[in-house]
């Protein structure tokens, strides 16, 4: 079973590479799919356990390349975004869906006060805290990596790589700066979603109060189903991701505080 422990062997959040020194903090919000079996199956039809619904495919892989590239720790959650989504605070009715796009999530409805504390104490404090103690060990940079259906309420997506950002640009305009070097995609700023939808929680709370420049990437996750696409799309943002850093203030400095 799950529990609230970062460092325990089954806990609701993992740290990778937390040794790395490269300056950017990753973090995969919607990494597992995963139930705890306190849960049960919270009344989802079998079809809807592995769909987009439940996690981001491919973005913990695509993660686990960038770390490798950039040297960066990875924060991610290991319970599925439909018990508890890591980029929602817990006042949000959306951080405990009772419905994603077509999913009903049965086991959701009519949460009581204490249940919905229990969630949040076991699931999302503990990522948050996982969260600040690798920002206490100084990168420059925070970015949130996710994945995006191809398909939203029958319509297909254009976008194949979103840069999202919030109120603070820094990152996100500097990687739009390169997009020139990946002719081949449709790459939009706060596309698919944006600000408005409630999706910059993480980069607000854990990136703009502490002052990282910070970013969110969304990936169309047809273009990241194996490990060859994982390998192609890391090659590509990391395209955008290197100019970015290097023209960033304080370029440089290292990756830690002294």
């Amino acid at each position: 079973m799950l529990n609230n422990q970062h460092g325990a062997e089954e806990s609701a959040v993992e740290v990778i590479n937390p040794t790395g020194w490269g300056g950017v903090l990753l973090i995969c919000e919607h990494a597992s799919s995963e139930i705890p079996a306190r849960y049960g199956d919270l009344g989802l039809r079998p079809e809807w356990r592995q769909s987009h619904a439940a996690w981001d495919p491919g973005a913990l892989a695509l993660s686990k390349a960038l770390s490798a590239a950039l040297d960066a720790p990875i924060v991610a959650s290991r319970v599925s975004r439909l018990v508890y989504d890591c980029n929602r605070p817990p006042e949000a009715e959306s951080a405990m869906p009772v419905r994603s796009e077509i999913v009903e999530v049965p086991g959701n409805v009519g949460l009581t006060e204490a249940q919905r504390k229990e969630r949040t104490d076991s699931i999302y404090r503990p990522f948050c805290a996982a969260v600040t103690e690798m920002i206490a060990k100084g990168p420059r940079v925070l970015m949130s990596v996710h994945s995006f259906t191809p398909v939203y309420f029958g319509e297909m997506r254009k976008t194949e790589i979103g840069i999202l950002h919030d109120s603070d640009s820094r990152m996100a305009d500097l990687m739009l700066e390169n997009a020139g070097a990946l002719p081949h995609r449709c790459i939009e700023r706060n596309q698919p979603y944006g600000p408005e939808d409630g999706v910059t929680h993480s980069l607000k709370l854990h990136g703009i109060a502490n002052g990282l420049a910070n970013v969110m990437l969304e990936i169309r996750n047809d273009l990241i189903r194996d490990e060859g696409d994982v390998t192609t799309m890391s090659q590509e943002l990391l395209s955008m991701i290197r100019p970015a850093l290097e023209a960033l203030p304080g370029a440089g400095e290292g990756g830690r505080n002294a």
